[in-house]
């Protein structure tokens, strides 16, 4: 029987990274849902549709195709209509527009057997906004991970800086703070821990230290 791990937290609190690396240390397949709306984020973009689009985001769904594919390394792909997008959903623009997009219903719905199917048949770590409340409410161990709206900005202005982007500070800090209002008050699934998950800061902590936190928790639980 296949173990399923969820990770749950607000933009920037280093769930991806912190669940991949997790996984690869126990030999788990990391799933990033957040991926997941970002490509359906990015195919709205593409069609010039906004946030408010609703209507219009639902009808473009049955002509797209989101997949979840993993390289040689065990390294997560996102393809949108056999395209891999992996790099190009990761800018700001698109994570708000994830944000917007994932409140819709039927975008979530279209979504869930998805993640459910890959946590049936395979020991996964999935990180997200809601798989300890709502996708995989059966999961053996749930986290929500956080840390203060400061550190979370600091952490995603230091790596969009990284690839090059110009982006300043106070931008990043407003988008975090705007996401984390938008995630926790949406009607669906908002941000929230589910009543039985572990809550865990990482405010001022180091991915090391970050990564052996969770890793103890996960194997006492395991």
């Amino acid at each position: 029987m296949s173990i399923a791990i969820a990770i749950d937290g607000p933009a920037g609190a280093g769930k991806s990274t912190i669940a991949r690396l997790t996984a690869k240390e126990l030999g788990f397949i990391y799933v990033d849902t957040g991926a997941l709306y970002r490509a359906i984020g990015l195919a709205a973009s593409r069609r010039g549709l906004s946030a408010e689009d609703k209507d219009a985001i639902v009808a473009m769904l049955p002509g797209i195709k989101v997949e979840l594919a993993f390289n040689e390394n065990h390294e997560q792909i996102v393809l949108l209509d056999k395209e891999n997008v992996s790099g190009l959903i990761r800018t700001p623009e698109i994570s708000m527009m994830a944000s917007a997009v994932s409140a819709i219903p039927q975008v979530r719905a279209y979504l869930l057997d998805l993640q459910r199917d890959m946590a049936h048949t395979n020991n996964v770590i999935m990180d997200g906004r809601d798989i300890g409340t709502v996708v995989l409410p059966d999961a053996k161990i749930k986290i929500f991970l956080s840390a203060s709206p400061e550190c979370r900005a600091r952490r995603r202005y230091d790596e969009l800086v990284e690839k090059g982007m110009d982006v300043r500070f106070d931008d990043v800090l407003k988008d975090v703070i705007a996401r984390d209002y938008a995630d926790s008050h949406r009607d669906i699934a908002p941000l929230k821990p589910a009543d039985d998950a572990i809550l865990v800061d990482t405010s001022g902590e180091d991915l090391d230290t970050s990564v052996n936190k969770l890793l103890n928790i996960m194997r006492e639980h395991l």
